[in-house]
């Protein structure tokens, strides 16, 4: 048993380190987008399916709430947590319209809406993205090695690694990046 819990840290090591040197400065330039959305008045959207729906959500809290420095709340929404909105959406459509029937919805111009799907394929955060693109939001993919999200998005950031557990830790792990990074351009002055 402690063999595999060193050969799972050091996975998820490797797995990190390698999605840090994929998108090191791609990390810089969208927290630079994310805060000049939010600067704007414009807000961030965000969804995915299982543990990527709860990365949206824990990103979107981040924002609301705070990261690590306190400051004025940011607008973010994660678009997997309206239970009714969901259950209607999926039963009187298709599961494939969630997320896309709610950037629809919401979705401005100016805006920014982040599809987080480890394969890149998942048929509703790639409906979504499409929407996101014909209403003029800048849409971001985290994706692990790519997907039909990525070959769509104006944005790519990956973790270009073939296990999903690794992939969703390589996520959780930029989007902290993203948040830091952002309060950092938004707030210079809590640093």
């Amino acid at each position: 048993m402690r063999s595999i819990v060193d050969a799972t840290l050091k996975a998820s090591i490797e797995a990190k380190e390698a999605a840090i040197a994929a998108n090191r400065e791609l990390l810089i330039k969208t927290a630079q987008q994310m805060a000049e959305t939010l600067a704007s008045g414009h807000k961030i959207l965000l969804f995915g399916n299982g543990g990527s729906a709860a990365d949206a959500q824990h990103l979107a809290a981040e924002f609301v709430n705070r990261f690590q420095t306190e400051r004025p709340p940011l607008a973010a929404i994660a678009l997997t947590t309206d239970s009714s909105i969901l259950t209607s959406i999926g039963n009187d459509y298709h599961f494939d319209e969630v997320f896309s029937k709610q950037v629809a919805a919401i979705g401005q111009k100016g805006d920014m809406a982040i599809g987080i799907s480890t394969s890149g394929n998942s048929p509703n955060v790639v409906k979504a993205i499409e929407i996101a693109k014909e209403k003029g939001l800048h849409t971001v993919a985290f994706t692990g090695k790519g997907g039909k999200a990525a070959e769509i998005c104006d944005t790519v950031i990956t973790a270009p690694v073939g296990v999903t557990a690794r992939i969703q830790e390589c996520h959780i792990l930029m989007g902290h990046i993203l948040c830091d990074l952002t309060d950092r351009i938004l707030f210079p002055e809590n640093f």
